[in-house]
């Protein structure tokens, strides 16, 4: 069996108010692939700042969002594969 490590990144930056915090997550795979997804994530003005919060939603929309790219990617591969050439 052929085991393969794909790596993420992300980076996670909060505006100087903390009302809004930003992901961006990278994805680099061995064949030298680049897939980069962003997301936000913003606090209610009557919230109290909570930042771990906002880095799970921010993360999370963003890791969401590279997963549809994945998949519209593998759906769009596998269509090229089967027209005709």
């Amino acid at each position: 069996m052929e085991y393969k490590q794909w790596n993420v990144q992300i980076w996670i930056s909060e505006d100087d108010e903390d009302a809004v915090t930003t992901a961006t997550v990278v994805l680099f795979t061995p064949d030298g692939k680049r897939h980069e997804s962003v997301a936000h994530a913003r606090r209610n003005p009557d919230d109290r700042p909570v930042p771990g919060i906002g880095d799970e939603l921010a993360a999370g929309r963003a890791l969401s969002d590279l997963a549809s790219k994945l998949i519209e990617d593998g759906a769009q591969d596998v269509a090229q594969m089967a027209s005709p050439a």
